[in-house]
């Protein structure tokens, strides 16, 4: 992985890599001269091949022992930590990531998957008396069945590992698709799950486009769970697909997420948070804090501050040392976020700062962070843009700001600046989400605990945790007759 030798990643598929169909390049956001990677490309027919392949080794796996599958992730997650190094520098590359940031997403695939070899030897399941007397009842989790898992770019190793991790550890087996512009972090990590002596067909990588390979997975009938993280209509269109056939769904969608700064916050801190939860990972997150709600009284002062932290960030190559913000993904992604631009000033919103594309020493995709002074029904405070973009709306007091908090159609996560335990425990009781964050940035959670959010960012049980479960087995109850 080291140096700029492209790398060849093929699929994996029932225990043997395989070429595909076609073939694409990834390159590399902060220098579009370097290929990362040149990666096989999947058809329907191939998909369906790996499909099938898990269906066959489904049967073996569900009932293997708890320690052979622990043994398994343990083993996975010991690698990923070894080389998070390397792991990291790949990803920077590929996905445009800040080095330390990178490596810190390794290290937490790593420990995901050394978390799910504990649960895997943790089980679950409970033995309680009947009503009726001489009978007892056993409450028992199976694994689902065939398991698809569709990952997104911005976390090509967190992400995918948090799906494979508990999918394999109660039982299932898998395909995963990794997204396109990240087929290499996808490649590195199957590679290391190919040493991990699970069973031909087990764990299968497919590559390609949502439309082939994607949509063999939504419809097929042999997979019975499919995971999903991405954008919005894609999730909607999996869910009414899935339904169709009954199949178990799991998505993860967008976030327009609040970050309340009461008048009684520390500012300091307060900047802080909004510009790790707004800006950080060159805002490609859905976590990512991009409405920031700020009490009348300290708006003007917050924004200040905000703006001259702003105009220190350091922009530029992923690999380089004391960057704070990367790249940005891909063209695509670049043009819709200085379409976003425009259409803040178009509406009135007041520009403070940034928004503008800029050049480095290598040839990228650069654009300074923006912030806004917006309204509520304003486009830039309404929508998500996946992007280093933020706006700041102001608030008449905490009422006011939790309306404006809740006032969205997604509900993922919601952040508070204050030193009022009473408001602090209010909001965390009344934001309408599904994680909420006081004195810390909205971006940022931990590997073992539940992930998801309400309204229009999740669908179906929560990622991460022991709440894993919920989705990756179904329950079954016994009863025997003493």
């Amino acid at each position: 992985m080291q140096g700029n030798v492209p790398l060849t990643a093929r699929h994996y598929i029932n225990g043997r890599w395989e070429t595909g169909v076609t073939t694409g390049n990834s390159e590399n956001p902060s220098d579009t001269r370097e290929v990362v990677a040149t990666y096989e490309r999947a058809d329907r027919n191939q998909t369906e091949l790996a499909i099938r392949a898990a269906a066959e080794a489904f049967g073996a796996w569900s009932v293997s022992t708890p320690q052979r599958r622990a043994d398994a992730l343990d083993q996975i997650g010991s690698e990923i930590l070894a080389r998070k190094d390397e792991l990291g520098s790949l990803l920077a590359r590929e996905e445009g990531k800040t080095l330390p940031e990178a490596v810190g997403e390794a290290a937490r695939a790593g420990n995901i998957f050394k978390f799910f070899a504990g649960e895997a030897l943790r089980g679950g399941g409970e033995s309680v008396p009947s009503v009726r007397p001489g009978v007892g009842v056993e409450i028992t989790r199976e694994p689902v069945g065939v398991v698809g898992l569709i990952a997104p770019w911005n976390f090509p190793l967190a992400i995918p590992a948090w799906k494979i991790a508990p999918a394999l550890a109660y039982g299932n087996s898998v395909i995963f698709k990794p997204a396109e512009l990240v087929p290499a972090c996808g490649w590195a990590l199957a590679e290391i799950i190919s040493r991990a002596s699970l069973p031909a067909g087990t764990f299968n990588l497919v590559m390609g486009s949502g439309r082939e390979v994607g949509q063999t997975m939504v419809d097929s009938p042999l997979v019975d769970a499919l995971s999903f993280t991405g954008s919005v209509p894609t999730g909607e269109r999996i869910l009414q697909s899935t339904a169709a056939r009954r199949a178990k769904v799991q998505l993860e969608m967008g976030g327009k997420n609040p970050l309340v700064v009461l008048a009684d916050a520390d500012l300091d801190q307060a900047v802080e948070c909004a510009v790790n939860g707004s800006y950080f990972s060159t805002g490609q997150r859905c976590t990512a804090s991009s409405r920031l709600i700020v009490e009348s009284s300290i708006h003007d002062a917050f924004v200040l501050r905000l703006r001259q932290r702003l105009s220190a960030l350091k922009v530029g190559h992923a690999m380089e040392r004391g960057i704070d913000i990367g790249p940005v993904v891909d063209r695509s992604q670049l043009d819709q976020n200085l379409s976003y631009i425009e259409i803040a000033r178009g509406e009135g919103a007041e520009h403070v700062w940034g928004g503008e594309r800029i050049e480095r020493a290598s040839p990228g995709y650069y654009m300074n962070p923006a912030l806004f002074l917006a309204k509520p029904e304003h486009r830039v405070a309404r929508e998500e843009i996946f992007g280093p973009v933020a706006c700041v709306l102001r608030a008449d007091d905490y009422e006011h700001a939790l309306v404006l908090a809740n006032d969205t159609p997604f509900g993922l996560c919601a952040g508070i600046c204050t030193t009022s335990l009473k408001h602090a425990t209010h909001f965390k009781r009344h934001a309408q989400v599904g994680m909420v964050m006081v004195n810390l940035p909205t971006a940022g959670v931990d590997f073992h605990v539940p992930f998801g959010g309400r309204k229009g960012s999740s669908h179906g049980p929560r990622e991460q945790g022991r709440y894993a479960a919920e989705f990756y087995t179904t329950v079954k109850t016994a009863y025997t007759m003493a």
